[in-house]
């Protein structure tokens, strides 16, 4: 399973699956008080693990269970957005615009097709 989410994020580096993979309540912590600032939102430790939105069967932070990025890809059965013929498209946008290293991620892999 690849590491990069359908959006390019990492998801190896992200704080969500590696808490879950460490069992590690203080990393929980730590990014559920920093992406409650970040997202203006109230989320709390337990809610910071995430087997990566590739996965089918574990849990998946919330806006990755939700997200329309992924939701999109898994219907057109691209395993990330670089394979597909609208990339880049609006639904990255946001994405893009708050981790550039994303896109980078998937403008890396497009020229590997």
């Amino acid at each position: 399973m690849s590491s990069i989410a359908y959006c390019g994020l990492d998801c190896s580096v992200c704080p969500a699956l590696r808490a879950l993979k460490f069992d590690d309540y203080a990393l929980r912590r730590q990014t559920a008080d920093a992406w409650s600032q970040l997202f203006q939102t109230e989320i709390r430790p337990e809610q910071i693990a995430c087997q990566g939105c590739h996965s089918d069967q574990g849990p998946l932070f919330a806006h990755c269970d939700n997200c329309a990025v992924r939701a999109c890809a898994r219907e057109r059965g691209m395993d990330t957005c670089a394979r597909c013929q609208d990339y880049p498209c609006d639904k990255l946008e946001f994405i893009h615009q708050g981790a550039p290293q994303a896109k980078q991620n998937l403008d890396r892999l497009r020229q590997k097709i």
